[in-house]
This record gives C-alpha cells, structure tokens and sequence, in this order.
C-alpha cells in the first residue's frame, strides 16, 4: 500500500519517546539519526527534520527530482509561512505522542506533505532542521518516485493546508 501505510502501521507499535521515518534505501546515513535526536533534546524541539539542503559542502547535481523537491519546499514554506529547507526528506523526527495524534490518512509518498503541512500548521509545535549527508540513487538504482508523485504531492499539500 505504500510509504504512507507502512508508517500508520508501525506507528501502532511505537513504544519510544520519538519516532523516526527512515527509508530502507539508504540515501542517508542512518548515523546522522543522532544528530536529529541530539538537535531535539538540546533545543527542546518537537519535531526535527534532516535537511539534505543545508549540508553546502555535498555534490548535489542538477535534476529535475532536486527543482521538485526545491518547489515542493518552497510551496510548503510559503503556505505555512515558516521556514523549512526540506519538506520532501526521509528523516523526520517527531515525539511519538505529537505523530501519533495526526490522523495520518496518506499511503503513498503524500504521506511526506500530509505529515510536513499537519506538523508546521500548528504554531506551538517546536521545530527545527539539521543538515544530514546524502547520496541520492537513480531510477536505474531503484529510485521509485516520479511526477505523478510529485503532482500529489502539491495537492496533498493545498488539501491539508486548508482542510
């Protein structure tokens, strides 16, 4: 059924204090997990997301998957009106009783904007962002979305922002 449904489903079985998506693609080093949590604990933030933009130093060729994910960003940050540099990216950090409470209905890729826009909707949340390496793959190597999904992922966000 997708990212979406799999997340709702080990969201049932969450028994920490946090909870953090990782993808089993390994794009990102699950070691920069730390970071996000060490971000959270010294920063009293509620939700942390790891940036694969922040990181300057990384290679990072032009794509049309990167002016997606650059879009998609921006229209998530301009409808919120809050700053965020990665809307699209794998780790998200989030205290388990503030995930767990979302409703989360998405169960494909639009669980990413569903989640980004219900979490940065609501102005007492906590959030932050820490710069995390990345290695991207191509579709040769696996990679799965395409523009249909990045054409939900606009509606996903508009749908959740206003609903």
């Amino acid at each position: 059924m997708g990212k979406g449904a799999a997340i709702r489903t080990g969201l049932q079985s969450a028994t920490g204090d946090y909870v953090v998506i990782q993808d089993a693609d390994l794009e990102l080093n699950p070691e920069d997990i730390n970071l996000l949590l060490n971000e959270s604990v010294t920063k009293n933030l509620d939700v942390v997301y790891g940036s694969r933009f922040l990181n300057r130093t990384q290679n990072q060729k032009f794509s049309l998957s990167l002016v997606a994910n650059k879009f998609l960003t921006w229209l998530t940050g301009f409808l919120v009106q809050r700053d965020i540099t990665d809307m699209e990216t794998c780790y998200k950090l989030v205290r388990s009783e503030l995930i767990t409470s979302l409703c989360l209905k998405e169960n494909r890729f639009g669980f990413e904007p569903e989640v980004t826009m219900k979490l940065l909707r609501n102005r007492s949340i906590r959030f932050g962002e820490v710069a995390i390496t990345y290695k991207p793959r191509t579709t040769e190597e696996g990679k799965k979305i395409g523009w249909k999904d990045g054409v939900r992922a606009v509606w996903c966000l508009l749908r959740y922002r206003f609903s």
